[in-house]
């Protein structure tokens, strides 16, 4: 880090929820099912995060056949292109070859791949005519269960499926579920990446790591731009990171407006509060389809403001008497603003600790969104001579994440940090939904070594980034939209967001509840639900490998994490039908084996059987007498333990 004080399937028939307009838009296809009973999602609700692809076949969701009116003989000429001329005799019938087709309705499509019914990997892509806008491109943390695992991330194949069609992906904030796909994303396919500078001088970072160069083309809030055929407005909004944007979406088809993750912040650390003039005006202008940020819903009343944090911290500076360790999220560049400026208010000076709290910092100040105080800044190499209660480290590990820095500090293995009786250790933030037992063991291991802990069920020093409930009514009241689609959020958080729309009298038939890989086709006067249209698999991450890693292989790690493994290795001459050497057992995760000889002894004598049982059947290829030996043992090994390890067959060719 530098010195600031030197100068990434086939489809089924879609069945549609359809909803406003009237009138006959579809006669030359099978009628759509029209779904009155709200925003359920009918089977769906018991479809897991990981779902079965389904392809994109798209032919079928768009195919309208001509609506006909009742219009006079002059009016039907119009619409067919013809003129009156005069001494040419109209034709009293055309041909059918000779009728000139009427353009076909446009609409537009919203097609999630990621953020609903989970929180992360937050992808959505707006396909008008022969173009598509993705919005955002994130990643999310594995689950438990995901063994070894790295990262998740959306599932490409219709957009690599699509490429040419592809026109720009367009973020809305720095956060890893929104950005954290795009190196993946450019791996497969070259498309210009549009955002404001904060996300992507992040993203520039990642594309760095990677070995990629990717069209990076800057925005600013308030700025209008097109993408193609997309007409977009970055409209200025706030969060919980800097430059953060909602996004106005026109085509001739319909106007999307999208939240992006957003709270109500009336008095923000930058001064810059979310744009409600240009809200305002587009509640006005009319918006046809709103997705918007349904993180909070579950919560009363408004988000307080960053403001409260800064309070909060205040305090806790002032009567702090040694060391301070705070430990926020990298990208929280407001906080960690507000800290450096309260270490210079009490006479510290700061350090900085992890590599993303380091890359995100010096990010920031070269943009200008961190103003660091002249002589404030200590590199952590050189703190050892500075006194304790003149010294602030600003750490990563705030998630209880086992390599960060502060579990590293916990743990006694940070290099240049060694936590001492006295310290005082902050971890402004509250658990991600998952994280919960981390942090916990954190915290319970910053206790033993004595130091002084504060986390939010002790003081208010963290407060979320997205809207509750009163700020989501505010949003609704000033766009006004005729359809609605909740998004970034689990199940329950969209059912409730679609409640919430409801009590605010908005038709429920207008609502849509989505799933990753659904369908929503909008116009100006109907929107319509298709189930199932396109792939959205989680695509799991692994060291170098991406998509290489799927359900059978993790079932194996499960069982190899739960049973342990056992490997049967032998040498056989299948010719003569005997056994040359062997059979050996290998015992990893299973029993220990100095101490249970006799079980050993007992599987080597259940696989020599079985081996020979299945020679002298006149079995020779190798897959029965494997499938023997594991068939054999495994019945053995339970009736032994209760236990049931991956057998290992190993046969050699003697």
């Amino acid at each position: 880090m530098r010195d600031f004080n030197s100068k990434k399937p086939d489809n089924p028939t879609p069945t549609p929820r359809r909803s406003g307009g009237s009138g006959n838009n579809n006669q030359n296809r099978p009628k759509p099912r029209v779904n009155n009973q709200g925003n359920g999602n009918g089977n769906n609700n018991n479809r897991g995060r990981n779902h079965n692809g389904n392809g994109h076949n798209q032919n079928n969701s768009n195919r309208r056949s001509v609506n006909h009116r009742n219009t006079n003989v002059k009016d039907i000429g119009a619409e067919l292109g013809l003129t009156e001329r005069k001494n040419v005799p109209m034709k009293k019938k055309l041909e059918k070859s000779e009728r000139k087709p009427v353009k076909k309705a446009e609409n537009i499509k919203i097609i999630p791949i990621g953020g609903l019914n989970e929180i992360g990997k937050n992808m959505t892509i707006l396909e008008y005519k022969d173009q598509i806008l993705v919005i955002d491109c994130g990643m999310s943390f594995p689950e438990d269960e995901m063994l070894g695992i790295d990262v998740v991330i959306p599932d490409f194949s219709y957009l690599v499926k699509n490429a040419k069609k592809v026109k720009g992906v367009v973020i809305t904030h720095g956060h890893e579920d929104h950005i954290g796909g795009v190196p993946y994303l450019l791996k497969q396919i070259n498309v210009p990446i549009y955002g404001t500078k904060l996300p992507l001088g992040l993203i520039k970072n990642k594309l760095d790591e990677h070995g990629l160069k990717g069209d990076l083309r800057p925005i600013n809030a308030g700025d209008k731009f097109n993408v193609g055929e997309f007409k977009v407005e970055a409209i200025r909004t706030t969060h919980s990171i800097a430059d953060a944007i909602c996004l106005c979406i026109e085509t001739p088809a319909a106007r999307i407006f999208h939240t992006g993750d957003f709270k109500i912040d009336y008095t923000p650390v930058d001064g810059e509060p979310i744009d409600f003039a240009k809200l305002a005006e587009l509640g006005k202008k009319g918006v046809d389809l709103m997705m918007a940020d349904s993180t909070n819903v579950l919560r009363p009343g408004f988000t307080p403001s960053e403001k409260v944090v800064g309070e909060t911290l205040d305090g806790i500076f002032r009567e702090a008497k040694n060391r301070i360790l705070i430990a926020t999220f990298s990208s929280n560049v407001h906080r960690v603003q507000k800290i450096i400026e309260l270490a210079a208010k009490y006479g510290r000076k700061f350090a900085v600790s992890g590599r993303s709290m380091e890359n995100v910092v010096t990010l920031a100040v070269e943009l200008g969104y961190l103003k660091i105080p002249p002589g404030s800044y200590v590199d952590l190499n050189k703190t050892k001579n500075i006194p304790d209660n003149e010294l602030v480290i600003i750490t990563t590990g705030s998630q209880g994440e086992p390599m960060s820095a502060l579990s590293r500090m916990a743990a006694d293995e940070h290099r240049n940090v060694k936590l001492k009786k006295g310290d005082m250790v902050i971890l402004s933030s509250t658990p991600v939904p998952g994280n919960e037992k981390t942090v916990s063991n954190v915290v319970n291991k910053l206790y033993e070594k004595e130091v002084e802990v504060i986390y939010n069920d002790i003081a208010d020093i963290h407060v979320s980034g997205h809207a509750c409930q009163e700020d989501l009514k505010l949003m609704h009241s000033l766009i006004k939209p005729k359809f609605f689609m909740p998004v970034h959020g689990e199940h329950r958080h969209l059912v409730r967001h679609a409640k919430l729309a409801q009590e605010l009298g908005m038709k429920k038939d207008n609502i849509f509840v989505l799933d990753n890989g659904d369908q929503l086709t909008v116009d100006r006067k109907k929107a319509i639900q298709f189930k199932n249209v396109v792939s959205a698999e989680d695509i799991l991450v692994d060291g170098l490998g991406v998509g290489d890693v799927g359900n059978i292989v993790l079932r194996d790690r499960k069982l190899l994490s739960e049973s342990g493994l056992i490997i049967v290795a032998a040498a056989v001459d299948r010719n003569n039908g005997t056994i040359v050497s062997g059979p050996e057992i290998v015992s990893r995760g299973f029993v220990y084996v100095k101490e249970n000889e006799d079980l050993m002894d007992n599987m080597r004598k259940v696989a020599y059987d079985s081996i020979e049982k299945n020679l002298k059947g006149g079995f020779k290829d190798w897959s029965t007498i494997k499938n023997g030996v594991r068939d054999d043992m495994r019945k053995h090994i339970f009736s032994k333990t209760k236990r049931s390890p991956i057998i290992l067959p190993i046969f050699l060719e003697a």
